[in-house]
């Protein structure tokens, strides 16, 4: 029940976390075949993403966004 966090399986495909930007732009690839359920689960809270406890839970105003980070430089401004 983690808000911003959508999983896809893949056949064939070795498992890995796609860590996206505001736009959608892929930002990293963190492989997760080596790791174990449990340390998915706290890389995930590392990350910042907002666990809920049901799939109906509201999601506090400030995870909305989470766990993405503000865009830096020139290209961040959103009205460009």
């Amino acid at each position: 029940y983690s808000h911003n966090l959508v999983m896809k399986h893949l056949p064939g495909a070795d498992p890995e976390l796609v860590l996206l930007g505001h736009r959608y732009e892929e930002l990293e690839r963190i492989p997760l075949s080596e790791m174990t359920r449990e340390e998915i689960n706290e890389l995930v809270q590392e990350l910042g993403f907002y666990r809920k406890a049901a799939p109906d839970e509201p999601v506090p105003a400030e995870y909305l966004r989470a766990p993405a980070r503000p865009a830096e430089g020139p290209m961040a401004r959103a009205d460009l």
